[in-house]
């Protein structure tokens, strides 16, 4: 057995998107309470640069949607990956963390897997929902998976791979009932103002083909109700491009755009109009009515509509076994449905919104674990294993 440095474990991560650099972020700050001096290397964002990682490359480098455009990047990508590997395997990590990015991190951790690196993947790719057949890639790469979904584990055991479930980080850091006051406060905002939270995503694919429908939306709801607000936070890096499209839909007197902040945007709204994605949880957990959509490149949805195995593709959806919110996606997500969706809950009765919020409360709590000392916990039988 490898003697292990466990006092100050040498780890490797690679976190793709916002979402991943943010789980990785809070998995980092639990590790580094266990292990106060630990090394942490790879693929990452500020929110793991502010836990001390050391990014070899920034994750807005794998921040790709969709097959056409990762067909477009493919040499670059696949070069990063190359050279990832080469470094990794020249000076192994007690243990290489892949965070979510499936199509990046899997077929890395089988690499390293099979040159005696120890892999965990922290994210249980999505089989159950679409692509069941990953699950045999997940078994080559990965000693250990951690899991956000109670269900997931044993899903996992029947394929033989270890798994933990480790409840959902969000779910210990957004609160159980967020102060709408405050948070409308800290935006300029109107407490008296019907507000509309425009989520369209944080990738650039994404601003392309989702914030023009988001916006044209606005738009109409701006004209129906000429009072209604709109604020949309904008990634790092996006900020510009964002203020384009807002400029060049006539709306800067409605949406005021924000440099990230979305959490204080999902505290202030009365509805959210979001991207599929980590963010529906999100807004789940701040209990806020929200209608989904998605658009991407129609070479992409042709490819990946057939795989979808479930009727529901928004997180609070499938997690509900039900369509508690709308979806509207690809053609679907035209600015007048859109449009309409939102106004039907801003229309909504009291005890409609009460529902809705009493089966998010559930989600949450269910949710609610403690995922750091988890996570810590399991790695920590990698590390010793």
């Amino acid at each position: 057995m490898k003697d292990l440095p466990t006092a100050a474990p040498h780890l490797a991560l690679v976190a793709g998107e916002a979402s991943g650099d943010l789980l990785a972020g809070l998995l980092l700050q639990g590790l580094r309470a266990r292990w106060p001096t630990l090394s942490a290397v790879g693929i990452g964002g500020p929110q793991m640069l502010q836990q001390g990682f050391e990014a070899w490359w920034p994750n807005s480098k794998l921040a790709i949607s969709g097959y056409a455009q990762v067909l477009r990047h493919y040499r670059e990508i696949s070069g990063i990956r190359r050279q990832l590997k080469a470094r990794l395997l020249a000076a192994p990590p007690d243990v290489f963390i892949g965070v979510d990015a499936p199509d990046f991190n899997l077929d890395l951790e089988a690499d390293l897997k099979a040159q005696g690196v120890k892999t965990v993947h922290f994210v249980c790719p999505s089989i159950w929902a679409w692509r069941p057949k990953r699950v045999e890639k997940i078994r080559r790469s990965a000693d250990h998976v951690l899991c956000l979904f109670p269900f997931e584990p044993a899903l996992l055991a029947q394929h033989g791979i270890a798994a933990s479930y480790v409840g959902h980080p969000l779910a210990n850091v957004i609160p159980m009932q967020a102060d709408q006051v405050a948070a409308r406060l800290a935006l300029g905002l109107a407490q008296d103002a019907q507000v509309v939270a425009l989520l369209p995503g944080s990738r650039k694919a994404e601003l392309s083909y989702i914030a023009p429908r988001f916006l044209a939306a606005a738009a109409l709801l701006a004209q129906a109700r000429p009072g209604l607000r709109f604020v949309l936070p904008a990634a790092p890096g996006l900020m510009d491009e964002v203020q384009a499209l807002v400029r060049a839909a006539g709306l800067q007197a409605q949406v005021r755009v924000t440099a990230g902040q979305s959490h204080l945007a999902l505290a202030a709204c009365d509805v959210t109009l979001i991207a599929s994605g980590t963010a529906t949880l999100e807004a789940a957990l701040f209990k806020r009515p929200m209608v989904i959509a998605y658009n991407m490149h129609w070479l992409s949805w042709r490819i990946m509509a057939p795989k979808q195995i479930q009727p529901w593709v928004g997180l609070p959806n499938i997690l509900c076994r039900d369509f508690v919110v709308p979806e509207l996606l690809q053609d679907a997500a035209t600015p007048q449905a859109l449009a309409d969706a939102v106004l039907q809950w801003l229309d909504a009765t009291a005890e409609q919104i009460q529902v809705l919020k009493e089966k998010f409360t559930a989600l949450h709590l269910e949710l609610q674990r403690d995922t750091c000392r988890l996570a810590a916990d399991a790695i920590e039988k990698v590390l010793q294993a």
